[in-house]
């Protein structure tokens, strides 16, 4: 019996490592400046060279598990530079009365706003990534049934 725990943790960890492969290429492509359909495009290639389609429904289901499904996160999301900016104002604000009015109390806005600011923006990357990777993979899913339509005629 003792056997059969590792056994199924085992691809628990592969499928893991595999959603957080993906969810790194998805990062790398966000870093580029094209249209959402071309990203797609373009990690369609890269998601079928390293997971088989077989494993994909897992990955994204471990995907899936990984993504906050609160009100916050939505909107952290679809508007990360938003959400952000009154923080980064804060942080601007903290440092302008701090150096200005020579208080180093102000100063601890100025650390707390940055680093409230850099956090929220980059789990909206994190949050946007992986949306695409859930995109890319259900576009994957949609073309195979395509072709398995198509092909049955």
């Amino acid at each position: 019996m003792d056997k059969a725990a590792p056994d199924k943790a085992a691809p628990d960890k592969a499928t893991q490592d595999k959603a957080t492969q993906l969810i790194r290429m998805a990062e790398d492509e966000l870093t580029e400046y094209s249209s959402e359909a071309r990203k797609i495009e373009k990690l369609h290639r890269k998601f079928s060279f390293a997971v088989p389609y077989p494993d994909q429904k897992a990955v994204r289901a471990q995907v899936v598990a990984m993504m906050p499904q609160t009100f916050v996160a939505k909107v952290v999301e679809e508007n990360r530079q938003t959400v952000a900016l009154p923080f980064w104002g804060i942080g601007g604000l903290g440092l302008l009365f701090g150096i200005s009015a020579q208080q180093p109390i102000d100063l601890i806005a100025t650390l707390v706003g940055f680093y409230t600011a850099y956090r929220l923006q980059k789990w909206g990357w994190e949050l946007e990534a992986k949306r695409l990777v859930l995109k890319t993979l259900d576009s994957i899913e949609s073309g195979v049934e395509a072709y398995r339509q198509g092909t049955a005629k």
